[in-house]
């Protein structure tokens, strides 16, 4: 039995065609945005205590929504807390800094969301001292950013550089340890971190737990099987995982619900043998569901009911998946 038959899309072919503008997928996913909530969280029940996803809500999905317009959604989506984007994704990090870090800490407060993580690309690896900083003052635990050096290199030379980096990063690291903080290194198209081996290579020389990997398969080949193997080898060094697929990619205007394509349960790749190997690894870290819009700064969907019903639907198509 394949493993796509076993885990299908929630919808079918003729429901993501072209024909479907935006305003009707937004209608179709608000319908269901109670039941889907449900679903899922009955599923979750009956995998039992001993695995189940810890979500995080990823603020550049909603555009530059006001972050106090996002708070709430946080609990909607069964998320544990927040991740805070800069521009050009979303702009609710610098939301952050124009309120000031106190107003921002009595926001989160009152709407009781913990800030979990930032993503900070803006940043890069050899910049994130001071957000460490922040991050411990509001008891967050990860930063994502990105790797340097050449760039889509293989073989040895890809090897040699990712040590290189990992010894670059040891004076960073060491402020991770003193913070509590981890930092994740996203894979990503066109940069060192960028193929299966590449992100090896990062498990087999960095030296702590607190310099990991943020694995995003949507830059990945997208083989179910090939995933869940990397997922595997990674082990302990998985620190974040985007529930992201490449569907029809991001990088250029295309009918809503082809754009949608990245999101889990809406496009091909099939997620059961990756949800398989995180319960293997007994993966502890945060979850994003995830995509990219076009252009980057908009939110997926118009309304925020809209982005929060379209997050629910992949959280129980990848409930589906953890029965398999």
């Amino acid at each position: 039995m394949s493993y796509r038959k076993r885990c299908a899309p929630t919808e079918s072919h003729e429901d993501t065609s072209a024909s479907m503008n935006r305003r009707e997928a937004g209608r179709r996913l608000l319908a269901g945005s109670a039941a889907l909530l449900l679903a899922a969280d009955e599923v979750f029940a009956r995998t039992g205590p001993s695995f189940r996803l810890r979500y995080v809500l990823g603020s550049s999905m909603y555009g530059k929504f006001k972050l106090a317009d996002i708070l709430p959604e946080v609990a909607k989506t069964g998320s544990e807390g927040i991740d805070l984007w800069p521009l050009p994704h979303g702009n609710q990090r610098n939301q952050m800094d124009e309120m000031g870090l106190d107003a921002c800490a009595a926001l989160l407060k009152k709407a009781g969301v913990p800030l979990l993580m930032t993503t900070r690309y803006d940043l890069g690896p050899f910049g994130l001292q001071d957000e460490m900083g922040v991050l411990r003052r509001f008891g967050g635990r990860l930063v994502v950013t990105g790797s340097r050096g050449p760039k889509n290199v293989a073989g040895q030379e890809a090897r040699q550089a990712v040590k290189q980096f990992v010894e670059q990063m040891k004076p960073h690291i060491a402020v991770a340890e003193e913070t509590g903080v981890t930092i994740g290194i996203e894979n990503h198209a066109n940069a060192l971190i960028h193929t299966p081996d590449s992100l090896r290579y990062l498990t087999e020389f960095s030296p702590s737990p607190k310099l990991g990997i943020a694995l995003a398969p949507y830059h990945l080949p997208q083989d179910a099987q090939l995933l869940a193997r990397l997922i595997e080898d990674l082990g302990p060094r998985l620190v974040h995982f985007y529930a992201w697929q490449h569907g029809q990619g991001s990088h250029t205007k295309m009918p809503k619900a082809e754009e949608m394509q990245q999101m889990p349960g809406y496009g091909p790749l099939d997620f059961a043998p990756l949800m398989t190997a995180l319960r293997k690894i007994d993966y502890r870290g945060l979850t994003e569901i995830f995509m990219h819009p076009f252009p980057r700064g908009i939110p997926i969907l118009p309304t925020a009911a809209e982005v929060t019903a379209a997050v629910n639907r992949s959280r129980k198509y990848l409930a589906k998946c953890l029965m398999v």
